[in-house]
């Protein structure tokens, strides 16, 4: 009975190579076919599953011999120059990291976690967190799968922040593209209108628009940014989709990070005259408890002023007035040293706590700076 030789060339979409497979016994007469198999090999990258059917041709060797050995042929000069050509697009790859070169590619397709995108000969895969919120914002209504599927053909810029082709993982980051470009625009003081992107126990998150019309960088609102008031829970003023306005407070670029507020674009009760908190007059208005002969110092200020007299230079340490405030700016005391200048070497400073308010008179020697020192020194030995 007749043994066969068979040897398999052809290639696979998606594949560098395909390994010939050879059947070596000795030849005496030689036929060739072709034949199409409908047999798919599938395989997975980045969780994408691919389908493509081989196409083999069989040489097939008539031979009187029963005896032969599998082995695997040497590639072809196809197989070998593009397998050359991904290993070098791996290595620039790899350099573009370094580098932090901007590339642009197409999007090829999506699947559930994010695109996938051609590198030259490679296609790499960019996470659904890692895009511009350019994109979400544009069309907000619309699902993330959506908006994937609408990219689906076009080109994106992109960084490359992970190239590791032992494991073929190829990861990019469109962030960091647009980081590169527009983070050079922005500088601390700039005031930007911009839309709540997702909101967390510590802040929220917010996509700051451009002049061109498109949101392309997103910094945090940490919890204590977003209003004078005490807060208890951030949902309770912010919530996703939001549009609010924002001053930009600082500016990381080396963890290309933005800081945010918006309570700073509002007027600071802390730093209201007195006349608005306590009138002069002895008024009670609307917001004061007015004058009274005894004043209780707030919890926690009596031992403060005590201490206090005992720095040199404090001849004298008094409460004069107490009001309420319209905004609860902390639960805890804290004081405050008034920018009214000294009248008569007596200088104002103001304790809060909740809405309470009280205005203590300093007469000292001290000028502001060694005011604030001397306060420092109390502050570290009272409890």
């Amino acid at each position: 009975m007749p043994i066969f030789t068979a040897t398999l060339v052809g290639s696979v979409t998606g594949l560098s190579s395909l390994s010939q497979l050879l059947f070596t016994t000795t030849t005496t007469t030689t036929t060739t076919t072709d034949v199409c198999v409908n047999n798919p090999l599938i395989f997975s990258r980045f969780g994408h599953k691919i389908s493509c059917p081989i196409r083999r041709r069989l040489f097939c060797t008539a031979e009187n011999s029963a005896a032969g050995v599998l082995q695997d042929s040497s590639p072809s000069v196809d197989s070998v120059a593009r397998q050359s050509r991904r290993s070098a697009d791996w290595k620039t790859a790899k350099d573009y990291i370094t580098s932090g070169i901007v590339y642009e590619g197409r999007v090829e397709g999506y699947n559930s976690g994010g695109l996938l995108v051609r590198f030259r000969s490679l296609v790499g895969f960019l996470p659904f967190p890692q895009l511009s919120p350019s994109h979400s914002c544009k069309e907000p209504q619309r699902t993330i799968q959506e908006t994937a599927k609408g990219l689906t053909g076009s080109l994106i810029s992109f960084k490359v922040i992970q190239a590791d082709e032992e494991n073929r993982n190829l990861i990019f980051s469109e962030k960091e593209a647009a980081w590169s470009k527009f983070s050079g625009k922005i500088n601390a003081g700039d005031i930007f209108e911009g839309r709540v992107g997702s909101v967390e126990d510590y802040g929220a998150f917010i996509h700051l628009l451009f002049p061109d019309g498109l949101y392309h960088l997103t910094g945090l609102v940490h919890v204590s940014e977003v209003s004078w008031d005490l807060i208890q829970d951030i949902r309770d003023i912010l919530n996703e989709g939001d549009e609010v306005k924002v001053k930009v407070v600082n500016v990381d670029r080396e963890k290309s990070r933005i800081g945010l507020s918006i309570r700073q674009l509002e007027e600071d009760p802390l730093l209201e005259t007195l006349d608005k908190v306590i009138p002069q007059d002895g008024s009670t208005g609307l917001d004061s408890l007015g004058m009274s002969n005894i004043i209780e110092p707030l919890p926690g200020l009596d031992s403060i002023l005590q201490e206090l007299l005992q720095e040199d230079g404090v001849d004298e340490v008094r409460i004069n007035r107490q009001g309420f405030e319209k905004r609860v700016v902390s639960q805890d005391l804290q004081l405050w040293l008034s920018n009214a200048p000294p009248l008569n070497n007596k200088f104002t400073l103001l304790a809060r706590a909740g809405r309470q308010v009280q205005e203590i008179q300093l007469i000292t020697s001290l000028d502001q700076e060694g005011i604030k020192k001397a306060l420092q020194r109390v502050l570290e030995r009272v409890p």
